[in-house]
């Protein structure tokens, strides 16, 4: 599309003059020719475009700032998260930036954040690689028209400049990495790494801050709905299946990642999904793994073979972090529209590695906001350097580096909308079964997914449960395709007495991390987690 001089006005308006080419709102193709060119990405067997992302294989968490700026520093809960920049060094870092881009081709996107035309913000995202701005193109939703593009005036700027690094000393950076978000201004710079992901988390990162100022409920979560219209949210922490179970070939999906809660029902944020493929199966996540095979996705970090150009999902050597980042439209069975009515079931995943977390649990709207603010899982030994046995992780709001405000603001939005709509709520553990990693298994797929069809079907709502002693969690006696005592994890265990001690851990590790909230939170949620022990 062509650049018209209200785009380089625009463009002034930021500081970015003297320029040599800048490439609009490209399309697929000449985006793919672009990269190619540019020697920034090669082409693999049957159409992705494979990328590397150098020694930033992932997101840069203590790397990210915000600009602490008098429009939105009574809102932001700041801390290690959420760690403020003075405004002075945005501002010297800026020039800096502008002084460097000039003379460089760019790449521009137009396109926009949040299904929902109440809430969408028009996005504008300035790229110095043609890889990113296809990233964008796929992640983001599209305008239909040229029309459309041409009127949108954007909300918010993304300037991602991989190759510019930041000098710690001189710029107030903890590394030559930088993700910074000055909401007064609605500029987000991203420096240092290329990992793509950074762009998309910010974005996401904005509307977690603007959306629940105007009683949008923002997650991060999956959604999809069945034939009847019935809506399911799916929050999970990486490795508890949330991309696998959301993508039901029952059910339509709304979207993979990012979502808002309006008064009129949910909305995707996004055009596209950015899935994890390390050892993805064709048997086991049929339609993620045709994705791969597909012109107009973008692989990152994924091993080719220099020859064939055929792609070796299972190879690690990169990273465990390998990605594919692609539009919504490569996947059959979706809602292309990214819209659709409140749910009528929430599902809080974990994968606990403990082993002693029940299979699924019915939640009062307390306890779902106790465990919404919690946000637990458990990560597995050698997943991480001088991981040698289970170790508890818990993550604010399912998304603690993505939450601006402070986390009481999303749950007691959640809790309301909960009561409103009249939402079932359950905690369902992926993880294992039979005593802790190492010891028991992972809970079978059959299992999980016959349970949480049956959660989402209804048969679940009247069910007979019990308390378990441990969490204070209503479990079901029986559910259809599932043994009964796969339904009560004590059972599974051979021995008894070390479940017993594993539970009492674990639910002292919940009541320990719940801590950093007493001073905001009533006691009916406090009373609603794990028993001290």
């Amino acid at each position: 599309m062509r650049v018209t001089e209200e785009i380089i006005n625009q463009l002034k308006e930021l500081g970015i003059k003297n320029t040599t080419d800048i490439y609009f709102n490209l399309g697929t193709p000449a985006l793919y020719e672009q990269s190619i060119r540019r020697r920034e990405a090669l082409l693999s067997h049957l159409g992705p475009l494979v990328v590397r992302t150098g020694s930033h294989t992932g997101r840069s968490p203590n790397d990210k700032f915000i600009v602490k700026e008098s429009s939105s520093q009574e809102h932001v809960w700041w801390g290690k998260v959420n760690i403020q920049m003075e405004e002075e060094k945005f501002n010297r870092l800026y020039s800096k930036l502008m002084a460097y881009i000039q003379g460089k081709e760019i790449f521009i996107q137009h396109c926009y954040a949040g299904a929902n035309p109440k809430y969408k913000m028009s996005i504008r995202v300035i790229t110095e690689t043609a890889w990113h701005s296809l990233f964008a193109r796929n992640m983001f939703r599209q305008y239909k028209t040229e029309e459309e593009v041409y009127s949108s005036k954007p909300e918010f700027t993304v300037i991602n400049l991989p190759n510019f690094k930041a000098d710690p000393e001189t710029d107030g950076t903890t590394s030559e990495v930088f993700i910074i978000i000055n909401f007064g201004k609605r500029i987000v710079l991203i420096g240092g790494t290329s990992y793509a992901g950074e762009i998309k988390k910010s974005i996401f990162t904005s509307l977690n801050y603007f959306l629940p100022l105007e009683k949008v409920m923002s997650m991060h979560c999956s959604a999809n709905v069945g034939e009847k219209g019935d809506v399911a949210i799916l929050f999970g922490l990486s490795g508890t299946g949330k991309t696998t179970l959301s993508a039901d070939p029952k059910r339509k999906l709304i979207g993979d990642d990012e979502h808002g809660w309006s008064d009129n029902g949910i909305f995707n944020y996004e055009g596209g999904c950015y899935a994890k493929v390390i050892r993805l199966s064709k048997e086991s996540e049929p339609e993620i793994y045709d994705t791969t095979r597909k012109f107009g996705t973008v692989l990152e970090n994924v091993a080719m073979d220099s020859e064939l150009r055929r792609l070796d999902l299972n190879d690690d050597s990169l990273t465990e972090n390998t990605r594919a980042a692609y539009p919504l439209s490569h996947i059959k069975n979706i809602v292309p529209e990214g819209i659709a009515g409140h749910p009528k079931n929430i599902i809080m995943l974990t994968a606990d590695a403990f082993g002693v977390i029940p299979p699924i649990s019915k939640l009062t709207i307390p306890q779902a906001m106790y465990h919404f603010l919690s946000g637990y899982t458990a990560k597995v030994a050698g997943t991480e350097k001088g991981v040698t046995e289970p170790s508890a992780t818990f993550s604010t709001c399912f998304g603690a580096p993505f939450m601006v405000l402070h986390p009481i603001v999303y749950a007691e939005l959640l809790g309301e909308k909960i009561k409103k709509n009249n939402v079932n709520c359950w905690l369902v553990n992926t993880g294992w079964t039979g005593g802790p990693y190492g010891v028991g298994k992972r809970m079978s797929i059959e299992y999980t997914r016959a349970m949480l069809n049956a959660a989402l079907d209804g048969k679940l709502d009247n069910a007979e449960t019990e308390k378990d002693p441990f969490f204070n969690l209503d479990v079901p006696l029986k559910c259809e395709g599932v043994p009964a005592e796969i339904l009560n994890p004590k059972s599974t265990w051979k021995n008894k007495n070390n479940y017993d001690e594993t539970a009492k851990k674990l639910a002292n590790m919940f009541i320990s991390n719940f801590e950093q909230f007493k001073e905001n939170i009533p006691e009916e949620i406090k009373n609603a987690g794990p028993n001290k022990f």
